[in-house]
C-alpha cells in the first residue's frame, strides 16, 4: 500500500507535535529511522487484505540516544492503522515490555493527535492462578485433602518458614486490587520456586471452566487483546505463539505487523525456544510421583469407565518409559567418555556432527516410542476430565473430580510432551551436510553429595529456518531494531542466523554522539595477555591505579571466578569501594552504587555479561568503563561448536566467522554503557592486549565508536 499523502501528512505532525510539546529538538538519526519504517510499510503490496510482495524485513540499527521508540511508533502507527493490521511490538525485557506501556506510548499519545489503544500481553506463566493459590493455602491448612497434594507436582517444599502469610498477603492484595496478579508488578521478586505453586500453564488452566475465571489476572490482562491498535508481547511470547501454529495468543502474523526491539537477542531466543532437554534420574522420579497421583485419583473414577481405563494405560505406558530411560542412564554413563574436573561437579560430552551412537540411538527411538504412548493416554485422560465442564452433557466424571483434577493431569501431560520433544529431536534424521547444520546434540552428567543425574539435550544450531518458515515468511511486515545488530560494521552474522529473507532491507542510522569529543578508548601497557597464568595477579596490581582518581567506575569481566578471586584480594585494601554483581539483586547493587555517588564517595562496580548490557547508568553515575578481558565465547558451547564444526566442514574459518563477530557485539555493547545521554564524557579501558597485538584486534577496535585512541605501545 503506497503511502498516501494523509498517512505521510499524520506521521510529519505526529513528530512535530511531540517534538514541540516535550520541548525537545529533531534528531537526524531519529528522522531517517522514521522515514525508512514508513517507506518500508508503504512498499509492502496486498491483495485483499493479504500480502503480495516477497517476504522482507526492515533491519535498523540505532544507537543509544536515538530514540528508536519513538522513531518506530510514530512511522508505524498510522500506517498499521489504515492497513487494518494489529501493531505487535516485542521486546527481549519486561523491563522495556513495561516502559513501552507505562510511558512511551502514553507520552505519545499525550502529546500527539494520534487515535490508538494499546494493551499489555504476557505469557500465562507470568500471572498468578487463583485456583492454585486456593488449593496451596488449603492443603497447607489440610494436610488430607480432597484435591490432589500440590507437593506432588512441585517437589520438596524449600519455601521459608512464614511462606503461607506470604501466600495470604498475595490472596489479600489480588482481592483489594492493590495488585493485578502480575508477577513482576508484585513489590518484590518473587523466588522461582514460590511462584511456581501459584501458577499455571495452558495444560492446566481450565479456562472458562475455572471456578475463578471471572476474576482471573490472565483473562483479565487479555480480555482487550482482540480491539486494540497496539500488542505490547515480548519474545518469548511471540515464539511461544509461533510454536502453537501462530494466532493462538497473539494476533495472526499474516494479519500483523511486528517490531521487535531489542532484535539482537531474537535468534539466541528462538533457538532456546526449540531446545529441548530430558533429565534422566529426575524423570524416573517425576514417574514414580505420576503413579502416586493416579493411585490416589483411581477412587474417584468409576470402574470400567473410559477415565479408569485411561488410568490403567497411563500406568502401562508410565513403566514402559521408566524402564527404557533406566536402560539409556546406563548407557550413557558406562559408554560416554566423562572427564570430570576438581572444580565442577559436572562433565559434558557432545555428539560430533549431532551423530549418535548405534546404540544410543535405538534407544533413543524406543524412549520416543514408549513416551509418544505416555503422551498420548495422557491427552485421552485430560479429555475426559475436561468432557466434565460440559454442563449440557451428562459426563461419568462429577465437576469436583474434574475441577480437582484436571490441572494435574494437565502438568504432567505437558511435561511427557516436553520429554517427547527430545526423543523426537534425537531421532530425526539427517543426510549429512548441508544448506544448514545438523541439530547440536549432548549430554551432561552431573554430581551433587546426595546424587547424581545424567540430562539429555537437543538444540537447533542456526534459528534461520525456524524464524524464516513461521515468522518472516508469513508476517504481514516486521521491523527489527536494536542498537548491536552489525557485527564488524556488516549484516552479514545477523542475516545468517535470523534467517531474514533476500529482500529485507538494512540500515545503520547515524549517532548524534560526537564520540571523538566524549569519550577516550585507552589501550594501556601489560605484561600478561589474558591467556598467560599471571594475567589475574596483573589485575590485581593495575587496577587500583587505572580507577584511582574516577568517581564512578564499571569494571567488566567474562569470568567469575576471575570476578570474585580480584575482589577478594583488592576489597580488603578498599574497604567500601567495591560493589560486585553478585553482593545483592541488579537493582540493589545499582541502587548502593548510585547512592555512593550521590554522597560524593566513589564507587566501583564489578560484573560480567549480563551488566555489558543492559545496565543504564547515565551522566555521573558512569564515568569509565574498564573491560578487562575481550568477550570471546566460552569454547565449550555445544551450539557453537556444532557450528563451527559445521562451518569448517564447508571450508571456513570458524574463529573469523563466527568467534570474532560475536566479540564484536558483546564489546560494542559493553563500551555502550559510557554514554546514555549528548551530555555524557568519559572513558573506556581494554586491558586486553590482543586487541592491538592480533591481527583480529584491528577489526575489533575499528567496530567500536569513534572513540579517541590512546594506546601504549
Amino acid at each position: 500500500m503506497p503511502l498516501n499523502d494523509d498517512i505521510k501528512q499524520q506521521i510529519q505532525q505526529s513528530y512535530r507535535d511531540v517534538l514541540s510539546g516535550k520541548g525537545v529538538r529533531a534528531r537526524y538519526g531519529q528522522r531517517l529511522m522514521i522515514a525508512e519504517i514508513a517507506r518500508y510499510m508503504g512498499d509492502i503490496t496486498e491483495n485483499d487484505g493479504q500480502r503480495t510482495s516477497p517476504a522482507a524485513v526492515c533491519v535498523v540499527e540505532a544507537g543509544t540516544g536515538t530514540g528508536k521508540t519513538l522513531a518506530y511508533l510514530i512511522a508505524a502507527i498510522p500506517v498499521a492503522k489504515a492497513l487494518g493490521k494489529t501493531l505487535v511490538i516485542s521486546t527481549a525485557t519486561v523491563a522495556l515490555q513495561d516502559q513501552i506501556v507505562q510511558k512511551d506510548l502514553p507520552d505519545l499519545k499525550a502529546h500527539s493527535k494520534l487515535d490508538f489503544t494499546w494493551t499489555l500481553a504476557k505469557g500465562r506463566g507470568r500471572y498468578l492462578c487463583m485456583s492454585r493459590l486456593e488449593s496451596r493455602l488449603h492443603d497447607e491448612g489440610n494436610g488430607d485433602s480432597d484435591t490432589m497434594p500440590l507437593f506432588l507436582l512441585d517437589g520438596p517444599g524449600t519455601e521459608e518458614p512464614g511462606t503461607r502469610a506470604f501466600f495470604e498477603e498475595m490472596l489479600a492484595s489480588y482481592g483489594s486490587r492493590k495488585w493485578d496478579g502480575d508477577r513482576d508488578h508484585w513489590p518484590e521478586q518473587i523466588p522461582d520456586d514460590v511462584w511456581r505453586q501459584v501458577t499455571t500453564d495452558h495444560r492446566q488452566c481450565t479456562n472458562r471452566h475455572c471456578s475463578y475465571f471471572d476474576s482471573c489476572a490472565f483473562f483479565d490482562a487479555r480480555k482487550d487483546l482482540d480491539d486494540v491498535d497496539i500488542v505490547v508481547a515480548n519474545h518469548d511470547l511471540v515464539l511461544a505463539d509461533l510454536a502453537l501454529g501462530g494466532g493462538a495468543i497473539l494476533p495472526e502474523p499474516e494479519n500483523a505487523l511486528f517490531i521487535f526491539d531489542e532484535g539482537h537477542h531474537l535468534p539466541d531466543k528462538a533457538l532456546n525456544h526449540f531446545a529441548a532437554s530430558v533429565p534422566l534420574n529426575s524423570t524416573r522420579q517425576w514417574l514414580k510421583q505420576l503413579s502416586q497421583a493416579l493411585t490416589k485419583m483411581q477412587p474417584y473414577l468409576a470402574p470400567a469407565t473410559p477415565a479408569a481405563k485411561s488410568i490403567d494405560r497411563i500406568s502401562t505406558a508410565s513403566r514402559d518409559v521408566d524402564l527404557v530411560l533406566a536402560r539409556v542412564y546406563e548407557e550413557t554413563e558406562q559408554n560416554t567418555g566423562w572427564e570430570f574436573n576438581e572444580e565442577r561437579r559436572s562433565a559434558q560430552w557432545r555428539y560430533p556432527e549431532g551423530e549418535l551412537p548405534e546404540a544410543l540411538a535405538e534407544l533413543a527411538s524406543e524412549s520416543r516410542i514408549a513416551t509418544a504412548n505416555l503422551v498420548r493416554h495422557l491427552g485421552n485422560l485430560a479429555d475426559e476430565l475436561q468432557g466434565a465442564f460440559d454442563e449440557r452433557k451428562q459426563h461419568e466424571i462429577d465437576r469436583d473430580t474434574a475441577e480437582a483434577w484436571y490441572p494435574v493431569i494437565g502438568a504432567f501431560h505437558s511435561r511427557s510432551e516436553d520429554q517427547l520433544r527430545l526423543w523426537t529431536a534425537w531421532t530425526e534424521q539427517f543426510d549429512g551436510p548441508g544448506k544448514s547444520p545438523p541439530p547440536a546434540r549432548w549430554s551432561v552428567r552431573q554430581r551433587w553429595d546426595h546424587g547424581e543425574d545424567i540430562t539429555l539435550f537437543s538444540s537447533p544450531v542456526l534459528a534461520d529456518n525456524l524464524l524464516y518458515s513461521r515468522l518472516w515468511s508469513r508476517a504481514y511486515g516486521a521491523v527489527l531494531t536494536s542498537a548491536t545488530l552489525t557485527a564488524l560494521g556488516r549484516f552479514d552474522r545477523l542475516q545468517a542466523r535470523a534467517g531474514l529473507p533476500e529482500a529485507s532491507r538494512m540500515l545503520v542510522v547515524p549517532s548524534s554522539f560526537r564520540y571523538g569529543e566524549m569519550a577516550t578508548v585507552e589501550v594501556p601497557a601489560m605484561d600478561c595477555m589474558p591467556t598467560d597464568d599471571g594475567f589475574a595477579d596483573e589485575l590485581i596490581k593495575r587496577l587500583p591505579a587505572v580507577w584511582a582518581g574516577e568517581t564512578a567506575t564499571l569494571v567488566l569481566f567474562t569470568s567469575r571466578r576471575q570476578m570474585h578471586q580480584v575482589r577478594d584480594a583488592l576489597a580488603p585494601e578498599y574497604p567500601g569501594l567495591i560493589i560486585t554483581q553478585d553482593d545483592m539483586s541488579r537493582g540493589e547493587v545499582l541502587r548502593q552504587h548510585r547512592q555512593q555517588v550521590d554522597d560524593g564517595r566513589p564507587s566501583v562496580l564489578f560484573g560480567v555479561a549480563s551488566f555489558a548490557e543492559g545496565i543504564d547508568l547515565p551522566g555521573k553515575y558512569l564515568h569509565h568503563v574498564v573491560i578487562t578481558r575481550l568477550p570471546f565465547s566460552v569454547p565449550d558451547n555445544p551450539i557453537e561448536a556444532g557450528l563451527a564444526e559445521w562451518i569448517t566442514q564447508r571450508g571456513g574459518n570458524p574463529f573469523m566467522e563466527i568467534t570474532v563477530p560475536d566479540a564484536s557485539i558483546k564489546l560494542v555493547q559493553a563500551v555502550g554503557r559510557l554514554l546514555r545521554t549528548e551530555e555524557d564524557t568519559g572513558r573506556v579501558t581494554i586491558l586486553d592486549r590482543r586487541i592491538v597485538a592480533r591481527r583480529y584486534g584491528q577489526l575489533l577496535l575499528d567496530s567500536l565508536p569513534p572513540f579517541r585512541r590512546i594506546i601504549e605501545r
